[in-house]
C-alpha cells in the first residue's frame, strides 16, 4: 500500500504540475519543486531533500517542456529567432548553474529558488500593455539583450533544477514586450533547451533519483499537451493571472520556510 501511495502521490504531483506548465508556458519546476519538497513528507510516503527534488524536476521539465512546445507549434505561435537567441544562452547558463549547485548547501539552493520566484512574482504583477495581439514585428527583438537575460536566468535555473521559464515568461512579457501566446510557445521551447543543460548537470553530479523521475516523466507526457491545448483557448489575461498567483504563492512559501516562520 505504501509503495502504491508513493507512486500515486508522485504521479498526481507530476500530472498537475505539467498540466499547468503546458497551459501557462513553463516547464513545471516552479510548481513541482515545492510540491515534491512538502507533499510526500506531509503524507508520510517519502522525504526528499532539495538536492533530490532539483534532480527530479530537472528531468521532468525536459519532457514536459518539449511536449508542451510541440502542442503550441501547431498553432503557429513558435518563433524560431526568439528560441535560437535565448535558447543557446540559457543552455550555457544552466550548465554552469547545475555544476555550481554541487558545491552549494541545501539552504543555499532554496534561497536561490526563493529569490528567483520573488523576482518573477514582482514582474508578473507589473502592468503590461499591448500584449494580447499575436502580431509581432521580429525586427523589434533585441537578440543581444535577450541572450544576456537568458544566460543569467539559466544560471539560476541550473542551480535549482528548473528550466527557468517561470523567470523567462515575465521577462519576455515585461522587458522584451513579446505577445502572450508567442511568449508561452517560445518559453516552452527555450525551457526544453535549458533543461538539457540542467538535466545533464544533475546526472553528471549524481543528483537524480530515477524512480520518482520516471513517474514524473510519464505524468508529464500525458498532461503537458492537455494543458497546452487548453491554454490556446483561454483568455491571455487569465493565463497571466494564473501564472502570477502560482509564482507569488510559491515565493511566499519558500521564504516562510527559509526563515522558519
Amino acid at each position: 500500500m505504501s509503495s502504491l501511495m508513493f507512486i500515486l502521490t508522485i504521479f498526481i504531483i507530476g500530472f498537475l504540475g505539467s498540466f499547468i506548465s503546458g497551459m501557462v508556458g513553463i516547464g513545471g519546476a516552479i510548481i513541482n519543486f515545492p510540491m515534491l519538497l512538502y507533499i510526500p513528507a506531509m503524507l508520510g510516503v517519502a522525504h526528499f531533500t532539495s538536492y533530490e527534488v532539483s534532480g527530479i524536476t530537472a528531468i521532468q521539465v525536459f519532457f514536459a517542456s518539449v511536449s508542451g512546445a510541440l502542442a503550441y507549434r501547431k498553432g503557429g505561435y513558435l518563433n524560431k529567432t526568439i528560441v535560437m537567441y535565448m535558447g543557446i544562452s540559457i543552455l550555457a547558463g544552466s550548465l554552469a548553474g547545475a555544476y555550481l549547485s554541487s558545491f552549494m548547501a541545501e539552504n543555499e539552493i532554496d534561497m536561490v529558488y526563493g529569490l528567483l520566484a520573488l523576482a518573477a512574482a514582482v514582474m508578473m504583477f507589473v502592468p503590461k500593455k499591448g500584449l494580447d495581439s499575436n502580431e509581432y514585428d521580429i525586427s523589434r527583438f533585441n537578440g543581444i539583450w535577450a541572450s544576456i537575460l537568458a544566460f543569467i536566468v539559466g544560471i539560476g535555473a541550473g542551480i535549482v533544477g528548473a528550466g527557468g521559464a517561470f523567470m523567462l515568461v515575465p521577462i519576455m512579457l515585461l522587458v522584451l514586450k513579446i505577445p502572450v501566446r508567442m511568449t508561452i510557445a517560445a518559453s516552452l521551447a527555450i525551457t526544453f533547451i535549458s533543461s538539457i543543460g540542467s538535466a545533464a548537470g544533475k546526472i553528471l553530479t549524481g543528483q537524480i533519483l530515477y524512480g520518482p523521475a520516471a513517474i514524473m516523466i510519464i505524468a508529464s507526457l500525458i498532461s503537458s499537451p492537455m494543458g497546452a491545448k487548453l491554454g490556446k483557448k483561454m483568455d491571455t489575461k487569465v493565463l497571466q493571472g494564473i501564472l502570477a498567483v502560482l509564482i507569488l504563492v510559491t515565493a511566499i512559501k519558500i521564504w516562510l520556510d527559509l526563515f522558519d516562520v
